[in-house]
């Protein structure tokens, strides 16, 4: 486990650190070796709350490139521009969507055809490892107090994305005190329909 660290001096660290799992570690390799993409621009994508804005940022502070944020809301000559431009001046452009064509489905040919020439970096699922970390850091900033057992006792039964980590945070807040102990988190959860694996003591 590792993390990567946005150096714009940000209050939250939470909010500038980047924690790198089996699940992301080819997207971040692939970034940091941004020199070796066959052109100028790559499509990074990945689920809700999976921190690709942040990496994006990250990328960007580190590279000097420029980033394109939720591209598939945006209007589609405007991505096709910014393409052209990052390879007539030689700086990288991050391209960041939710999904890759053809889920996201790109009506303009010209860039149907830059997106396929463009590396793809995907991030996937937490993994076993990245899971556990990304409960604690999300029971910490909402001041939830969890022993090891506790975390890793959510790690095995909630749903694997971000989002889930995200609810279980937010509902624990709002329905137990901050000090979490097993039987109270298995009712919190399970009320809320937030448990997904077999609840085995």
């Amino acid at each position: 486990m590792s993390q990567l660290r946005l150096p714009l001096g940000l209050p939250e660290a939470h909010e500038t650190e980047f924690l790198v799992g089996e699940s992301n570690a080819r997207a971040v390799h692939q970034l940091e070796h941004w020199a070796t993409w066959p052109v100028m621009s790559a499509l990074l994508v990945g689920p809700r709350k999976s921190g690709r804005s942040l990496l994006a940022r990250i990328f960007a502070s580190k590279s000097g490139g420029r980033i394109f944020d939720d591209a598939d809301r945006a209007k589609e000559t405007d991505i096709f521009h910014a393409w052209n431009l990052a390879q007539q001046e030689r700086r990288p452009l991050l391209i960041v969507a939710e999904a890759a064509p053809p889920v996201w489905e790109v009506k303009l040919p010209d860039l149907r055809s830059r997106l396929a020439a463009s590396p793809l970096l995907e991030l996937g699922p937490p993994d076993d490892v990245l899971m556990p970390q990304l409960i604690e850091r999300a029971f910490e900033k909402h001041l939830l107090h969890a022993k090891p057992d506790v975390i890793t006792w959510v790690a095995k039964r909630i749903e694997r994305s971000h989002v889930a980590i995200l609810r279980v945070a937010d509902a624990l807040e709002s329905e137990t005190d901050n000090r979490l102990s097993i039987p109270a988190v298995r009712e919190v959860l399970g009320a809320n329909g937030l448990i997904t694996a077999t609840d085995d003591p």
